[in-house]
């Protein structure tokens, strides 16, 4: 269910004068005009570059099981994506049992971190996590590590801190240090999650995601055919609580989790299609602040915000529903009946769903088609559609899961 390295100013000039020479303080005072001059023009170019969408760009994870790629697109000014390149994870894609259209059957495998510009993606099939610094639309200082686990579904991060979700066997959640290397093992931060699965999962029965709070002192993992929410509350030190805290699933099938601007956490829920709300306790329990809204569509299963907005991602029927909140927190749809966008004939299975920095823009994964949708998100959260992207790995054996927008 927050990044880019921000360019500085030019270095300030400090003058000297000694003396009361003429010539002398002619020559600094043409110093400093001439230093102003090529700075605002390097200011000037700065600003066009970025207004170009020079750094704009898409990432699609591929999850090829014979070796997983991260497809990378420019993103023009109107959201148009080009592309721009694939990059080899060094891993492979992994499949869950019996996925109807998600082989990850998660959010947040594929997740980019604006403090250190690193982009990080899970390698299902091969149980280890990849990093690449993110320099525009290249990706460059590939670095890859055990997962700690079988079958990594899901990444977190808060801080120089990470968190992977595991979701084989009896699953469980790792931690690591942000590196300029890439991950890092922390000790001492291997939490089981009590699961019954085997190295693959069922996909029903296989964590959603694992999230940070926003503040970083807990971290939560959805359990879908348990019906729990876990919260392990996290020390300074970024490392978990021995036990997590076990709180019942407001409603059926918890999958997503993304948080509003007041820290409140919102929880899709599949069987349903309902989302619930809820205030998150620093003892790791969890109040319920509003029961199962539900949106009339079949299977919603992603949930991110863009603003005072959320979009959800309704696999079933292959919709894209869309919530607003009202400034007591309370979430309601942003239309009577529950879509904020119709489908399309190239737009079938819709699964993961990303938004950009800007909050302009929502990518939409469409697994069954092998597309990404582009929109425009309206100032009254409605979406007008830019662009699709065709050409990506569709679900078959495994398909496309995983999306991050820069």
């Amino acid at each position: 269910m927050s990044r880019h390295t921000r360019r500085r100013s030019p270095l300030q000039i400090k003058l000297t004068v000694a003396g009361a020479g003429i010539l002398a303080a002619a020559a600094a005072v043409t110093a400093v005009t001439v230093a102003s001059a090529g700075e605002a023009a390097h200011g000037h170019d700065a600003v066009k570059k970025a207004e170009a969408g020079a750094d704009h760009a898409v990432f699609v994870q591929g999850d090829e099981l014979e070796g997983n790629t991260i497809h990378v697109f420019k993103r023009a000014q109107d959201g148009t994506l080009s592309a721009a390149g694939s990059y080899a994870t060094g891993g492979k894609g992994g499949d869950q049992v019996d996925a109807p259209t998600d082989s990850l059957a998660s959010q947040g495998s594929l997740v980019y971190d604006d403090r250190s510009g690193l982009l990080l993606a899970v390698n299902a099939g091969s149980n280890t996590v990849t990093s690449f610094r993110v320099e525009g639309q290249k990706l460059t200082n590939r670095h890859v590590i055990g997962s700690g686990g079988d079958f990594p579904a899901s990444i977190a991060v808060s801080g120089r801190i990470a968190y992977v979700m595991n979701a084989g066997g009896a699953g469980s959640v790792q931690g690591f240090r942000l590196t300029a290397a890439g991950l890092a093992p922390l000790s001492g931060a291997h939490r089981s999650l009590g699961l019954d699965n085997k190295k693959v999962p069922l996909f029903s029965s296989s964590p959603g995601q694992v999230a940070f709070t926003p503040g970083g002192r807990e971290l939560v993992v959805t359990t879908k055919s348990a019906n729990t929410l876990e919260v392990f509350p996290v020390a300074h030190d970024g490392r978990p609580a021995r036990r997590a805290v076990v709180n019942d699933s407001a409603g059926a099938v918890p999958f997503a989790i993304t948080f509003d601007k007041a820290g409140r956490m919102l929880v899709a829920e599949a069987k349903d299609s309902t989302v619930s709300t809820y205030k998150v306790r620093a003892d790791g329990t969890l109040k319920v602040v509003q029961k199962s809204l539900p949106n009339g569509q079949d299977t919603l299963c992603w949930l991110e915000r863009a603003g005072d907005f959320f979009f959800g991602g309704n696999t079933g029927n292959s919709t894209v529903t869309g919530y607003r909140t009202d400034r007591h927190g309370k979430l309601a749809l942003t239309n009577d009946v529950g879509v904020a966008t119709p489908p399309s004939a190239k737009s079938q299975g819709v699964i993961d769903l990303a938004v950009t920095r800007d909050q302009k823009f929502l990518y939409v994964q469409n697994a069954t088609s092998g597309t990404v949708d582009g929109f425009r998100v309206g100032r009254n959260g409605s979406l007008t559609k830019v662009g699709t992207t065709t050409g990506l790995p569709p679900f078959a054996e495994s398909g496309m899961e995983g999306i991050a927008a820069v």
